[in-house]
């Protein structure tokens, strides 16, 4: 088992204050991802997990162990840096094989151990290989192997993707979350890309200034973000002014500007915004529906499988609205669309 506990950790440095009493559970064979922007300290929680980093406050507990003060290589863990931290001047076989050294493991034992490990990440041609004649994603394959050959009861993954060009990204998320399932460990993975969160998560911790603004499933992240902050880091909603707002049945009705529109979502309060996403907005050449709102064309981008539309509303706010290239209209700048509102779209915190 190896589920990590995190309760009321603090990490401040000078005045600044970069984790602000955090708690969280991470369960065990969880792929956990600590998704944020650059700054809210998803990076400096990982290495408080992985033991660089000591809280003033707060404590770790891996299963029922504080392990707040213990050494890193006292923790069991593996960690996969941001730039791989390969030796440049031992092969592949070796460099794979350093921890299980330090470690002290027979050479019988490193042999086996290496060699099925570079088999399951597709390197076993290419153990007498050093780094600088690896390519990006080979490099990568060789920073996973080396931290899952020790079998620790965690895996640490600081941004290991994003010195990738974006095919292989997409290629190594696929690799990452196999040997993870197949190895049945605990994942943390610290990204600032919504998608790659999106695609390889159990769970997802949005984090917003040392904080926890959300904690989530990549689908319910997505579909029911809770405030304005989740809502346009996730899936970058439209975020449309609220004037007015009333509950009729299981409806809300809200004013926004050039009209009215209904969603099932129930409202959060008085300080809230409309998030809607880019697919739960339609246009249309008419407005004869009560609920379709006026809006201008002001520019539009083809994107191969769609086609997104830059539009202006009444108050002159914006708003993007993405259509299948199937059904892409081609409207044009200047063009006038009234748009309909799914009532998937929600009223969020501000």
């Amino acid at each position: 088992m190896a589920r990590i506990t995190i309760e009321n950790v603090t990490k401040r440095y000078g005045d600044a204050t970069i984790i602000d009493k955090l708690s969280l559970s991470i369960e065990h064979g969880e792929f956990f991802t600590l998704l944020g922007p650059s700054g809210c300290g998803k990076t400096t929680l990982l290495r408080m997990i992985a033991g660089f980093i000591i809280p003033e406050e707060g404590r770790l507990l891996l299963d029922d162990e504080d392990i707040t003060r213990l050494p890193p290589h006292k923790r069991e863990t593996g960690m996969v840096f941001q730039d791989y931290a390969l030796f440049p001047d031992k092969t592949v076989f070796d460099n794979v094989a350093y921890g299980l050294r330090v470690r002290r493991f027979t050479s019988k034992q490193i042999q086996e151990k290496v060699s099925q490990m570079l088999e399951r990440v597709g390197l076993g041609h290419l153990p007498t290989r050093y780094p600088g004649e690896l390519s990006g994603g080979q490099r990568q394959r060789v920073a996973l192997a080396r931290a899952l050959v020790i079998e620790p009861r965690v895996l640490l993954m600081d941004e290991p993707l994003s010195n990738l060009d974006a095919k292989l990204r997409i290629q190594m998320r696929d690799v990452i979350r196999q040997l993870q399932q197949e190895s049945r460990i605990t994942a943390i993975f610290v990204t600032h890309d919504q998608e790659e969160a999106l695609s390889m998560s159990d769970r997802i911790a949005l984090l917003r200034q040392g904080t926890i603004d959300q904690l989530d499933t990549p689908e319910g992240l997505y579909a029911r973000p809770g405030t304005s902050y989740a809502a346009d880091f996730i899936g970058a909603a439209n975020l449309v002014k609220v004037l007015a707002q009333e509950t009729r049945g299981d409806s809300l009705l809200i004013d926004i500007p050039g009209g009215r529109i209904s969603i099932a979502a129930p409202t959060p309060g008085p300080d809230a915004c409309l998030a809607a996403r880019p697919e739960h907005i339609a246009m249309h050449d008419d407005g004869e529906q009560p609920d379709r709102i006026p809006a201008q064309v002001v520019f539009r981008r083809y994107l191969g499988f769609k086609a997104t539309y830059a539009l202006q509303l009444a108050d002159g706010s914006g708003v993007n609205v993405d259509v299948p290239a199937s059904d892409d209209p081609s409207y044009l700048p200047g063009a006038q669309v009234f748009l309909s509102f799914s009532r998937a779209c929600r009223l969020v915190a501000t």
